[in-house]
């Protein structure tokens, strides 16, 4: 997975605990943390823009 380019969270600070992203010629985006860089998440593009959206307008259910 290293061959890709991740892109690091524009909110990440100076640490290692950062989210990163990247998109594949599979046409699909990979999300993982930095700190566990071998644990990534796979997902649509179309999925991931709804994620984006949800998040941006504050519409995530709170953790119960």
């Amino acid at each position: 997975m290293s061959a890709f380019t991740w892109q690091k969270s524009s909110f990440c600070g100076e640490g290692n605990n950062c989210l990163n992203i990247a998109a594949f010629p599979d046409h699909t985006i990979r999300i993982r943390e930095s700190e566990a860089p071998y644990s990534v998440v796979t997902t649509t593009h179309p999925q991931f823009s709804l994620l984006i959206a949800a998040v941006k307008g504050d519409t995530l259910a709170p953790d119960a």
